[in-house]
């Protein structure tokens, strides 16, 4: 007996496959969606890629903490590692394994470069630093003011040795690799070092500078991941498409209250609030300036009778904090969607996998790179004191003059001393 063939048996009989209402309780195979949105956090596999990243996070924090515990020079050098790791990411992107093997030595050119670029980025503010150090040695004295004189002719030098170098090297059928590799090691100089020169600056002003700015965008990233995974439905920009204005708006809100807290806590620390004026390691004790002395403000009828606070204790501080805060939250990320869009035109998914979770390095320091800028502009115009105090100019007459030159300024004060004291009497 043959079955009847009703209109819609037919039609999918013509298409070659029979489509068929989807029951409401199944689940689409992309999780289930919000307003045309999946939610990541009914993403299963998404729970995995949580573990490891919150595992790699508890590990840098705790090593990030025990480096800023142990001091200035501990930070200065860890900031060291991760430029040469960023360096490192960065000259890989471009890398051709077919050119570099019938280019022998091309690769430790660009170490060159980058090596003079540090030497000539730190050479004169460690020369400086190091002069404070060495107070009492004549000789070393002398080094270090001859380092301070010829630094930046030494630097000259080595990028002339390099740029010769790379003349040298230039060989048929490779010249348009090694020009674009020419042109992209300077980029990576310049992104990497002008920008990490701040960071440094920062942590020799306090470590509060450098660490509340950092902790910051910690705080944001970590707050704008939780916030996205369990609530993010809604795109917020195309370069990055799990990134979520939920996620956004939330570490937003987050970071400025953080910001605002974290400041009345590290601002009672003279470890992060005095500045480093040499290389020693030793404990800090200066007068913490008017930034980070208490004021107290009294409640009044903003509270109830039954509250047992009737006045806050808030440094000066806390108020520029809400500035750093609010960059932090709006600003910076665009740190990390350019990443973004530069990974997207390179077709990758991290410029690394240095830690697990995380990608490379340069993942973790686009928006850093960003705030350290700003954190340093802002401190110096509307932070340091703007007027010369005896101890600034002391600070720095020991930074900029040799030992010879220090004493022939203090006999001619003497003189200039002398003089007025016969003309009064």
């Amino acid at each position: 007996m043959q079955k009847d063939t009703g209109p819609s048996e037919t039609s999918a009989s013509h298409v070659g496959r029979v489509r068929r209402r989807r029951h409401p309780s199944e689940v689409t195979p992309d999780g289930n969606r919000a307003n045309g949105q999946p939610l990541l956090v009914n993403d299963q596999n998404k729970y995995k890629s949580m573990l490891i990243r919150t595992y790699s996070t508890v590990w840098m924090i705790g090593g990030f903490v025990l480096i800023v515990y142990m001091g200035h020079l501990y930070i200065w050098a860890m900031v060291v590692i991760i430029q040469i790791y960023m360096a490192m990411e960065l000259f890989n992107l471009l890398r051709k394994s077919s050119e570099d093997k019938q280019l022998p030595g091309f690769r430790l050119l660009n170490w060159h470069f980058f090596f003079t670029a540090m030497l000539f980025t730190y050479g004169r503010f460690l020369s400086r630093q190091l002069v404070n150090t060495v107070t009492s040695d004549h000789l070393l004295y002398k080094v270090v003011g001859g380092l301070i004189k010829y630094q930046m002719f030494i630097c000259y030098f080595l990028y002339i040795t390099g740029f010769v170098w790379f003349i040298l090297t230039l060989k048929k059928k490779t010249y348009k690799y090694q020009f674009k590799q020419y042109a992209w090691t300077h980029m990576i100089l310049l992104t990497v070092f002008a920008q990490s020169s701040f960071t440094v600056a920062n942590i020799f002003e306090g470590i509060f500078w450098f660490l509340l700015p950092a902790s910051l965008i910690v705080i944001n990233d970590i707050a704008a991941y939780l916030f996205g995974f369990f609530l993010g439905r809604t795109p917020l920009i195309k370069l990055s498409p799990k990134k979520t204005w939920e996620g956004f708006i939330g570490a937003s809100v987050t970071t400025i209250i953080s910001a605002f807290l974290l400041a009345n806590v590290m601002g009672r620390f003279q470890w992060l609030t005095c500045p480093r004026k040499d290389l020693s390691t030793g404990w800090l004790y200066c007068d913490p300036g008017p930034m980070f002395k208490p004021e107290h403000y009294a409640l009044g009828e903003w509270v109830p009778q039954w509250f047992p606070w009737k006045e806050v204790a808030l440094l000066p501080v806390q108020w520029h904090a809400l500035a750093l805060g609010l960059f932090a939250s709006i600003i910076a990320p665009f740190g990390g969607f350019f990443a973004s869009g530069f990974k997207r035109a390179f077709k990758i998914k991290d410029f690394g996998d240095s830690i697990p979770g995380h990608g490379g390095i340069t993942d973790r320091m686009d928006c850093q790179m960003v705030m350290a800028v700003f954190a340093y502009i802002y401190h110096q115009s509307f932070i340091a004191p703007q007027n010369f105090s005896v101890e600034i100019i002391l600070d720095q007459i020991i930074r900029n003059l040799t030992y010879e030159e220090q004493k022939y300024l203090y006999q001619q004060l003497g003189e200039i001393f002398r003089e007025r004291q016969l003309a009064q009497s």
